[in-house]
C-alpha cells in the first residue's frame, strides 16, 4: 500500500488548495486535521459547516487511498453529517476516519470530527465514496 508520504504528494499535486494536513494513515483508517483562521469562521466565531464536512470527506479520501491504492478517480457518492457541539474556533479541526465496507465498486467509512483542545465529537459523518472500474465495461 502506498505510504503517508505517496499520499501527500498525491493530494499536493491533485487538489493544490486543499488545506488539510495528514497525520496518520493506516489500514482502512486515517486521520487529518485543518487549521482554523478567519476564512473558516461563521458570524459568532462559528467554524462552517462545509469546513467541517470537507475535513470529514479528505480523511475518507486519505483512508480510502491508504487502504487500496492511489486510485485518484475514486469518488464521494454521499456524505452524511450530524453536527453535535459547537467547535473551539481557536484550534484546529481533527477528522478520524474508520472503513467500515471496503467493496469492488463501493467504500463506506464514518469520520469522528474532533477540536484539537478537546476529547469531546463535535460532529459526525458517513460517507460512500464510488471507485472506478478496475477494467473497461463491454460495449454493444
Amino acid at each position: 500500500m502506498p505510504s503517508k508520504a505517496e499520499i501527500v504528494e498525491l493530494l499536493a499535486r491533485e487538489f493544490p488548495h486543499d488545506q488539510c494536513v495528514v497525520e496518520a494513515v493506516g489500514d482502512r483508517s486515517a486521520t487529518v486535521s485543518h487549521a482554523i483562521g478567519p476564512a473558516q469562521l461563521r458570524p459568532g466565531n462559528t467554524v462552517s459547516g462545509p469546513l467541517l464536512m470537507a475535513v470529514a470527506d479528505v480523511a475518507l479520501y486519505v483512508a480510502i487511498l491508504g487502504t487500496i491504492g492511489l486510485v485518484p478517480l475514486a469518488v464521494t457518492t454521499s456524505l452524511t453529517i450530524n453536527f453535535l457541539k459547537r467547535p473551539a474556533s481557536a484550534y484546529p479541526i481533527k477528522g478520524v476516519c474508520r472503513l467500515m465496507k471496503v467493496g469492488r465498486v463501493l467504500v463506506v467509512g464514518e469520520v469522528a470530527l474532533y477540536s484539537s483542545s478537546s476529547e469531546d465529537m463535535i460532529a459526525h459523518a458517513v460517507g460512500t465514496y464510488s471507485l472506478p472500474p478496475t477494467r473497461p465495461r463491454k460495449t454493444e
